[in-house]
């Protein structure tokens, strides 16, 4: 296998190249996502099977910031559910890699996403369902810092916490900025730590870009499933490894032009 950080590289370039072809897509928050979802897919963390995506022992993964498809599927294009040359289809008339992923049409996708805030309710569902099937899955939840503005991710934590889902593991990319400019201006839901805290979850944080890190955290914490339910501050960079993105909220959902791609390409180095 590749090492961590040329995978998240090369899963960062598919991301820059796939937006590109396709003439709109969501860029940075994509790419603020990128090492989560290599620690969970290709770091161990996640029980799957790409040869049978529905097999009955995995873990449960959703992406429940679904604007950041780009990233899940380039990662599971590399993870082998299918073939890395159809990246270049995103968003194209017929292509069943669209804006938002569709678990009717991708392998991998546990539920299709968009509608942001309703992830944490699915997930904490599905972790309550699979208790009572006495399933030991751990189910995953990778969610937006923005997204947290929404009321009902709140009352899906009150829900988990009621029922001590301690095998939901809630992970935050916590970037900073969404579509309107810094998550503290629009809407602030801050101090995410101190708020999953006051709602009965167990807290942890740690650097959304350091992979052995995320890694450890995860498997920490799946190792520990009696109880509430886990929320992870993951802190992140939104457009993370291409500098005219970085930091920057105009490119929350803003494709790059040819000249832009081929800059980003030559950051992230070659293939």
């Amino acid at each position: 296998m590749q090492d961590n950080q040329a995978l998240a590289r090369q899963i960062r370039r598919d991301i820059v190249q796939m937006v590109c072809e396709a003439g709109s897509g969501h860029p940075g928050g994509s790419l603020s996502a990128t090492d989560i979802l290599v620690a969970l897919y290709l770091n161990g963390v996640l029980a799957h099977n790409p040869e049978d995506p529905r097999w009955e022992g995995r873990d449960w993964f959703f992406l429940t910031k679904g604007h950041a498809a780009p990233a899940l599927y380039a990662t599971l294009a590399r993870a082998g559910y299918f073939p890395v040359e159809e990246l270049k289809t995103l968003r194209k008339l017929g292509s069943r890699l669209q804006g938002h992923p569709d678990s009717s049409m991708v392998p991998g996708v546990e539920v299709g996403t968009g509608s942001l805030g309703q992830g944490l309710s699915i997930a904490a569902g599905t972790a309550c369902g699979l208790r009572l099937a006495g399933s030991q899955s751990t189910v995953f939840a990778l969610m937006g810092d923005g997204e947290c503005e929404e009321g009902q991710v709140w009352e899906a934590a009150m829900f988990a916490a009621h029922q001590q889902l301690g095998r939901l593991i809630a992970i935050v990319d916590h970037n900073g900025l969404q579509i309107d400019g810094p998550v503290t201006e629009v809407c602030s839901p801050e101090s995410l730590k101190e708020k999953f805290a006051s709602f009965g979850w167990r807290v942890a944080e740690v650097d959304g870009h350091d992979i052995n890190a995320i890694t450890e955290v995860l498997n920490s914490c799946k190792a520990q499933p009696d109880g509430a339910p886990w929320a992870i501050i993951a802190e992140t960079v939104k457009g993370k490894g291409v500098s005219f993105m970085e930091n920057q909220a105009g490119w929350h959902g803003k494709a790059p032009n040819a000249e832009q791609c081929a800059v980003a390409l030559a950051e992230l180095g070659d293939e």
